[in-house]
């Protein structure tokens, strides 16, 4: 089921737009629900069920047949979940503590029989017939997020300007505006007006002596302020990432960042990747509003803790940028995205156009500009333009591969004198969608898996017990049972014979959940309980297998646009946040890179978000990344007749 839009801004607290649920239950073929014509009635108020969300302390009426994770997502409840409540991820995992939610054919995959009997349901499946008390799992809303990456020196020449000057007041014989005034001391600059300036700059001049600063954006008079205020000017850098939004904060006069912070897309209840988001605004225009909304609300919410935490006053932060993928970027702005989830995947403009701040929501200085990156096609958009930028891909002599690995991998392949990029369509188990015991990368996923003769080594961010896999730790995982011979190269688990024969340390790992084999990473409870433990089927290595294909056939085919060998490539940049944690050997391993040496792999770090820092600081590399989009020819592979083939043929792993 879709998602619905937010509550009607007028409504009591704890009601939903009941317009919205009549459109949802004609979607789904069931009659509107009872009552639904009035919402405050007698009528009304009977046909409805009441659940009340714990911790929260929210309690709501919604009406009959209405699904448990669209009345959260509606009343503003946060839900885990990575398919957008489609039943697919099993991550939505509430448990309903008073009323009766009927146990789902979905529920008994999800649970074992004493978490069944305990209350423990997929939100996606309860369809409300009965008051409820429901408990939510708190969500992880400060990552594992990358903060670093392959910046570049550059020469500081940012686009804000701040002078501070001293005009001689006007008298009977001195009757020049105060406007004409200012710009006489501003004469090595050809600037334009904003009316917000011209509107307190006689009140500024006056409790001031005549002594202000002038504030400059590009060409643009946008502030007078009093006093001298040069030593304080500020930018935000965002990365505006489909599972992760990072904020940092620069003084504009050094260069130095001040503050960062991270938290996960508050978007995540309509999809964990682009395609779901834009297919909620397909199937429901008022899903574009509340997208919209939830974007603006994160990005406002970074930029006054970043301001907080580097004592800067939120007014005093005169430009931002944002590097983030088309589809983002368009969401944010309130850009309608359909045409992008759609052949031919049409982009509302390559080129930016003039946006500020406070139309991405941000309470920043009222005049704000906001910077946003070129995009080169549908899903090679303006966070790998600011990715490349950071990485120097169209200045360096070497032919160099760059890969930001996440549900939509972006791969670009050239040097200065040719650049060409694709969009390979990898999927979501590289962010734990999909996968049995997967999660994201928070505390108590296994980032890294080490196989050898003492037995299993696991690394567990944040030092807690095992709960689950995150991107990294499975393609560890996998790559170790490559290694040491429990996968085949088709991908397939050996048998019991064959592990006990090989990897008798090993073999009492490989077992099966039912009718499917599984690898045992970390055991939980009673010694042998298969269920409790966290464990990689056979089903996830597949799930890698499509994922490391789609990947590999995208350089592949690059490689031989430019008519290069993938072992001959100088270089291989591992970009985004999850690239960051990924180990080089084990991609390799993999077949996710080419097979070139391990210390030819380099992990780039958050390219993305040091690109928008450099577009802060530098007009010069704010040029470059328009200069970007006429360098870089973008290939796409749908269109491709012997895709499929090719993709097929990438499937085993490298032996």
């Amino acid at each position: 089921m879709d998602r619905g839009p937010p509550p009607t801004s007028g409504g009591r607290a704890g009601t939903v737009d009941v317009s919205a649920l009549e459109t949802a239950a004609a979607r789904s073929g069931s009659p509107p629900p009872a009552g639904a014509s009035d919402q405050t009635g007698a009528e009304g108020d009977r046909a409805r069920h009441e659940i009340r969300f714990e911790p929260a302390g929210r309690t709501v009426r919604v009406p009959p047949r209405v699904m448990l994770f669209d009345a959260a997502s509606w009343n503003g409840i946060a839900i885990d979940s990575t398919c957008g409540g489609h039943g697919t991820c099993k991550k939505c995992k509430i448990r309903v503590t008073a009323g009766n939610a009927p146990v789902t054919s979905l529920d008994t995959r999800a649970f074992e029989p004493d978490a069944l009997r305990a209350g423990w349901r997929l939100a996606c499946r309860v369809e409300v017939a009965d008051d409820l008390a429901v408990e939510v799992p708190p969500l992880v809303t400060r990552p594992k997020a990358a903060s670093v990456g392959v910046g570049r020196k550059v020469i500081l020449r940012p686009a804000v300007q701040k002078r501070f000057v001293r005009l001689a007041p006007p008298s009977l014989a001195d009757q020049v505006p105060d406007l004409e005034r200012l710009l006489a001391a501003l004469d090595d600059l050809e600037v334009t007006v904003e009316l917000h300036a011209l509107r307190s700059l006689a009140k500024v001049l006056r409790q001031s002596d005549y002594e202000v600063t002038a504030v400059v954006v590009d060409d643009v008079l946008v502030d007078v302020e009093p006093g001298d205020t040069t030593e304080r000017a500020y930018g935000i850098a965002f990365d505006l990432g489909t599972t992760t939004v990072v904020a940092t904060l620069l003084d504009l006069g050094t260069g130095a960042p001040l503050a960062v912070e991270s938290m996960l897309n508050p978007q995540q209840p309509f999809g964990a990747d682009v395609i779901s988001r834009i297919s909620a605004v397909m199937l429901d225009p008022g899903a574009l509003e509340r997208l919209s909304g939830l974007a603006r609300s994160a990005l406002s919410q970074l930029a006054g803790e970043v301001c907080a935490a580097a004592g800067v006053e939120p007014g005093e932060v005169y430009e931002v940028a944002v590097a983030g993928n088309a589809t983002m970027v368009q969401l944010a702005l309130g850009i309608d995205p359909e045409p992008l989830g759609v052949a031919p995947f049409i982009l509302a403009t390559h080129r930016p156009t003039t946006v500020l701040a406070s139309d991405f929501g941000l309470s920043v200085h009222p005049r704000a500009r906001a910077v946003t990156f070129p995009a080169i096609g549908a899903y090679v958009g303006g966070d790998i333009v600011s990715g490349l930028l950071a990485s120097g891909m169209d200045r360096d002599k070497r032919i160099r591969l760059f890969i930001d690995i996440g549900t939509n991998c972006e791969i670009v392949l050239g040097s200065d004198e040719r650049l060409v990029a694709t969009a390979a369509p990898a999927g979501p188990a590289f962010e734990g969608a999909a996968i049995r015991c997967g999660m994201r990368a928070a505390p108590g996923a296994i980032e890294t898996v080490g196989l050898g003769d003492d037995g299993v080594t696991l690394g567990v961010i944040g030092k807690e017990e095992p709960a689950g896999l995150c991107g990294s730790g499975l393609v560890d995982a996998v790559a170790e049972l490559v290694r040491v011979g429990l996968l085949d190269a088709s991908g397939r688990f050996v048998s019991e014979d064959e592990a006990r024969a090989h990897r008798p340390e090993l073999a009492d790992r490989l077992t099966t959940l039912g009718q499917e084999r599984v690898f045992v990473l970390a055991w939980s409870g009673e010694p042998g309980d298969v269920g409790r433990s966290v464990y990689l089927t056979q089903r996830d290595v597949r799930e890698l297998q499509f994922a490391k294909a789609a990947i590999s056939t995208g350089w592949t085919i690059l490689c031989e646009e430019l008519g290069v060998e993938p072992s001959s490539l100088a270089q291989v940049l591992l970009a985004g946040s999850f690239g960051s944690y990924l180990s080089p050997a084990s991609a390799i391993r993999l077949g996710l890179v080419p097979p070139i040496g391990a210390l030819r792999v380099v992990v780039a770090g958050n390219v993305a978000g040091e690109g928008a820092k450099m577009a802060l600081l530098s007009v010069r590399e704010r040029a470059g990344a328009m200069a970007l989009l006429e360098e870089v020819e973008y290939v796409e592979l749908s269109d491709r007749s012997d895709f499929n083939d090719r993709f097929v043929d990438q499937l085993p792993f490298p032996t």
